[in-house]
């Protein structure tokens, strides 16, 4: 693929603060309504041309969030992640300045609110954002991922990271021995499970990771056990267990 036909225009916004059903969970709980959460959507995998999901595999990109909600909108959300990610590979100057004005400007409106501000910048990717020094430019922000590299999390237990960055690791079928090593060491892990969620698995906690997405907040060395949803109910492959 000629990644130079790969064509972007500049979007109006990159991150969004409403309209995700996952996201805003807290809002209706009480004691975790003041956390607001600014999300940024990419294309995953290699949808939009570009890798942006270094570990993944078949199972988990075939059974990937990004086709959960309704289907009806599925066209128009790829598009809008498809340009967004584009944009990055493309301009990334450009689109870090603009990330930054909008980091800055959720926490201005969290502080006039007196709200507390969130942010996940992997909501349907696996990039290093690390890379580009914006935790530790965003303080008063507490950010968090998801993700299926184990090095980024070896070097968030170890402390590497700036202490406003929280990381869970996610466990699909390519990957178990990495993930219970990772729970061993004393991380969280996520797990996709098909029907209901077990009280412990293979020893260890299972908290519901479906009733909010903080997971910051979760207890340390526990599994976070997630439904499946959308594509991945009817995955087989062992990203999903039983």
């Amino acid at each position: 693929m000629n990644k130079l036909n790969l064509k972007f225009t500049k979007p109006n916004k990159l991150c969004f603060r409403d309209g995700n059903p996952k996201t805003d969970k807290n809002k209706n709980i009480k004691g975790l309504e003041k956390y607001r959460i600014l999300r940024l959507n990419l294309a995953p995998y290699n949808l939009s041309g570009y890798q942006v999901c270094p570990m993944a595999s078949a199972g988990c990109a075939k059974a990937c969030l990004h086709t959960a909600g309704n289907p009806i909108f599925q066209k128009q959300k790829d598009l809008g992640r498809i340009n967004r990610t584009r944009f990055y590979m493309q301009d990334r100057t450009e689109f870090l300045n603009k990330l930054y004005k909008e980091l800055k400007q959720h926490q201005i409106y969290c502080r006039k609110n007196k709200l507390i501000p969130v942010a996940r910048l992997n909501t349907t990717s696996d990039i290093s954002f690390e890379i580009h020094n914006i935790f530790s430019m965003f303080p008063d922000i507490q950010f968090y991922d998801y993700t299926k590299i184990p090095k980024r999390v070896y070097k968030y237990l170890n402390k590497e990271y700036s202490s406003n960055y929280h990381l869970t690791f996610s466990l699909n079928e390519s990957n178990k021995e990495d993930a219970f090593n990772i729970l061993k060491s004393g991380g969280n892990v996520a797990i996709v499970f098909r029907k209901e969620l077990p009280e412990t698995y293979n020893g260890y906690t299972v908290v519901n990771g479906d009733e909010h997405d903080l997971r910051f907040l979760d207890p340390q060395n526990v599994i976070v056990g997630l439904k499946a949803k959308g594509k991945a109910k009817t995955d087989y492959s062992g990203f999903v267990l039983d």
